[in-house]
């Protein structure tokens, strides 16, 4: 089809769509929202605690967003510009609205139209779920990289999945954790376009059939298969006060027909409509359990569903203008794999252009290696997803035949470079051999990549000395680094709006576009009347985090205390245990009277375990034991408090982070890609204490060594301890750690729930623990102590905490953006008329 054919029906729609721009004020805002709340959704009074209201607040500011997001998708089809397609299994978007309306500069005209019918926009902002796409670091920085994609004007398309059932909500119940679904799709999304006429179909199963064409070349077909339909809805993504809204597609898995009618008829109802449900499985819920054969092969499912939807998406948009014709798509399309995930897109792209396309391997292949890119955001070995070789050949057979094609000929390239190395062939290939050959997907991703990049200087490093040492002496120019960031328009103007107006009167608001204007601030960090107001600022938010936690666990805070924060993803590498024995030190040096010296703390921790994590799970149930016992102390009333802060998810995030005196990033050194919640915290002033681990070595570099709280062994220290690490001889050697030890192994915090915690206080004890947590104990306490002075010095903790703000400019999602473009993408700015 050219290209004058594929215009003439959107012509049309532009036609159809054209007429004068929706006005922005409070007067049209409120008409178009009376409109929705009582022509379409058929209301006649107002009940705040309906979802209805929000709804109609979202349409109103959803047909702002439709006439910008049209304009868009017009200039960028006009333009035949290159454009990028980022892959993630997740996106933890949060809550929409506010970001929306800041974005479109119409908080303020909301909040007026509102307020003339008795209604509060705060309250409306409460009504909205959290969208339940995604779990934790990985999925904030995909919507974090959207925003900043945005805001620069870079056409870039979001494709994900669109999870009925989200992570899960958590309920502490005795302790322990409860996973409850997320149903956060209970009241709809009215944020969403459905796109029924965009559909792809995704095959499973069968096998695969090889012949000669006409022409003696050797043609496959991928026959006998299950298919599953991919219905894509489309979120707008708009960028700040810029006119540019660009999409976030996520695909829905569906049955090709709904039910089985002759089995319906016959009366087997369950079997009638088993394809529907096995289809939709795919799509029901973020992160199935992996710990059984089934969870496995629905993950492996997800990725590929993902990858094949979005590539057939991108093939479909390319032949509507450019036919058959594939020797500028490389020039004009690129696919940024977030992790490992989506890595299947490399096998599945050179299967598409073969087998579809009819292209020969060599120029699929030279495509494929110059439109694919691969993020890496984990150093953990058993993070980097591999799949049993059976299980592919059940489930793609198609794309096992050709990844074992792509592996023989990279061994060969391998061989050339050293021949007769064979351990090297052995760690490099993309099969682990073995009684259970497996797929390493990471190294399908970086053979199959033009880039490799890593999120922090300290991650690339390692990642190019140690994890893809190999690879990165085959080719070092594939090889790059490019810090993490996260948006200030979420993360400080949206969530602290009390800082970021004080922050706006004395230096400007550039700092909203351009994070670095906030260097503005170092000057005024001894001004006396500046950290007054900065101190102000600050208060109210600990306040409203103080009354949330009464409400949620019953537990009292005073807002004066130091706020110690932990809050992330429960994982041993990231010693939450760690945190916890220093809260039990401070219990016992209060209770044995030692306590006068310190200033009153309130240590806070949240996340998540995922359900089949025992471990992480136990921790969990141990920090709330301990605050059960600190907090019904009445000793520790105005000194100590402990609170497992539950349900942790983006939303509260945004109240813990302004509020927050002092950001635990405590994780074991060379085990943290990155982090963004050390971004996040810094930004609004938190002092970090840290270990040099992931980006804590840039913020560290960034603020000065004077503003952060240092602790712990480095990567070099911790692999010298290896083989020679005894933690029992440190325990027996430092008085204060086994005080605390014999507290915990005692029983004393867990009196009728005997051995609880033996698994526990034996991984601390192990000399195997790979996150040498006794080894930082001592460290750790230490730096707890230098932090316990400088917060009694209200000035000089204040101007550490307005330097942390200002050096944080670095640590933008823009500044990343920009990066990625300048040395991956090489896009052009979308240019609306």
């Amino acid at each position: 089809m050219s290209a004058k054919k594929d215009m003439e029906p959107a012509g049309s729609e532009i036609e159809l769509l054209q007429g004068p721009a929706l006005p922005m004020t409070a007067d049209a805002i409120l008409q178009d929202f009376t409109h929705y709340f009582g022509r379409m959704l058929g209301r006649r009074t107002i009940q705040t605690q309906t979802p209805f209201l929000y709804q109609s607040v979202v349409f109103a500011v959803r047909d702002r967003l439709m006439e910008r997001w049209g304009k868009t998708r017009n200039v960028l089809q006009r333009d035949d510009q290159r454009r990028v397609c980022y892959l993630s299994l997740e996106f933890l978007m949060g809550r929409l609205l506010r970001n929306a309306l800041l974005n479109l500069d119409i908080e303020k005209e909301t909040d007026e139209a509102l307020s003339r019918i008795g209604l509060q926009l705060e309250d409306i902002y409460d009504r909205e779920y959290d969208a339940g796409l995604g779990n934790g670091g990985l999925g904030r920085l995909a919507a974090c990289f959207l925003d900043s994609c945005a805001t620069l004007a870079l056409p870039v398309t979001g494709y994900g999945i669109r999870y009925q059932y989200g992570m899960f909500h958590q309920r502490i119940e005795d302790g322990y954790q409860v996973e409850e679904p997320d149903v956060w799709l209970r009241a709809g999304f009215p944020w969403e376009i459905e796109r029924l006429d965009f559909a792809q179909t995704v095959h499973f199963g069968g096998r695969t059939v090889a012949h000669k064409d006409d022409k003696g070349r050797m043609q496959y077909e991928w026959i006998d298969t299950h298919a599953v339909l991919a219905i894509p809805f489309d979120v707008p993504i708009p960028g700040y006060r810029n006119e540019v809204v660009n999409t976030l597609r996520l695909w829905s898995a569906s049955a090709t027909n709904e039910f089985d009618l002759t089995e319906f008829n016959a009366g087997s109802y369950v079997d009638a409509v088993a394809a529907k449900n096995a289809a939709e499985n795919i799509t029901m819920v973020l992160y199935p359990n992996a710990a059984t054969e089934n969870g496995q092969e629905l993950r492996l499912r997800q990725q590929y569903f993902l990858a094949s939807a979005s590539l057939q998406d991108t093939l479909r948009i390319w032949t509507l203008d450019h036919g058959e014709d594939f020797s500028e798509f490389a020039a004009k399309n690129c696919f940024q794999l977030n992790d490992t995930h989506p890595a299947v897109a490399v096998a599945e792209l050179m299967r598409l252009l073969i087998d579809r396309h009819n292209l020969g391997w060599d120029d699929a292949w030279e495509i494929t290696q110059r439109t694919m890119a691969y993020t890496n955001h984990t150093l953990l070995p058993e993070a980097l997803e591999q799949w049993p070789v059976a299980m592919f050949r059940n489930l793609l057979p198609r794309l096992l035949d050709i990844i074992y094609e792509i592996n023989a000929r990279f061994i060969q390239e391998v061989s050339q470079a050293w021949p007769g190395d064979t351990d090297r062939l052995a760690r490099m290939s993309l099969i682990a051999e073995g009684s259970e050959p497996m797929i390493r997907m990471a190294h399908l991703a970086i053979v199959g990549s033009y880039s490799v990049n890593g999120v922090a200087a300290l991650h690339s490093e390692l990642l190019v000395k140690g994890l893809f040492r190999d690879f990165a002496e085959l080719w070092p120019q594939k090889f790059n680094n490019k810090t993490n960031g996260v948006t200030q328009r979420r993360w400080l103007a949206a969530c602290n709006p009390g800082l970021a107006a004080l922050i706006s009167a004395r230096i400007g608001d550039g700092w909203v576009t351009e994070l670095t204007e906030l260097a503005g601030l170092a000057p005024l960090a001894d001004d006396a009347e500046f950290q007054a107001q900065w101190r102000a600022a600050r208060l109210p938010n600990k306040e409203r985090l103080a009354q949330k936690i009464a409400k949620k666990t019953g537990v009292a805070i005073d807002a004066t205390m130091l706020f110690d924060v932990q809050v992330k993803r429960i994982h041993e590498y990231k010693r939450q245990l760690l945190n916890l024995l220093h809260a039990v030190h401070l219990y016992d040096r209060i209770r044995r009277g030692d306590g006068d010296d310190l200033v009153p703390r309130a240590i806070i921790i949240g996340g998540k375990a995922a359900p089949g994590y025992v471990m992480a799970k136990g921790i969990i149930k141990c920090i709330n034991n301990v605050a059960r016992v600190i907090n019904s102390d009445p000793s520790m009333s105005d000194k100590l408090r402990l609170v497992f802060y539950p349900d942790y998810n983006v939303t509260a995030m945004e109240l813990i982070c302004p509020a927050a005196d002092l950001s635990e990033q405590i994780s074991t050194a060379g085990k943290e890609a990155s982090g963004t919640g050390n971004m996040k915290f810094m930004m609004n002033g938190a002092i970090t204490i840290g270990t040099l681990d992931g980006a804590n070595v840039e913020i560290r570099e960034a603020v000065g060594a004077d503003n952060f709280f240092l602790f712990g062994n480095t990567v070099d220290e911790i692999e010298a301890l290896r083989g020679q690490y005894d933690p029992g001889s440190i325990i027996e050697n430092d008085v204060d750690f086994k005080r605390v030890m014999t507290l915990i192994e005692s029983g004393h915090f867990n009196r009728f729930e005997p051995h609880i915690f033996d698994d526990m206080v034996r991984s601390i004890r192990e000399p195997s623990d790979a996150w040498m947590t006794a080894a930082d104990f001592r460290s750790f306490v230490d730096a707890q102590a230098a932090v316990n002075d400088a917060y009694k010095d209200v000035a000089g903790w204040t101007r550490m905490s307005i330097l942390n703000s200002a050096a944080s400019g670095r640590f933008s999602t823009d500044r990343t953006m920009r990066d990625y473009n300048r040395d991956i993408w090489r896009l052009d700015p979308i240019a609306l008329d």
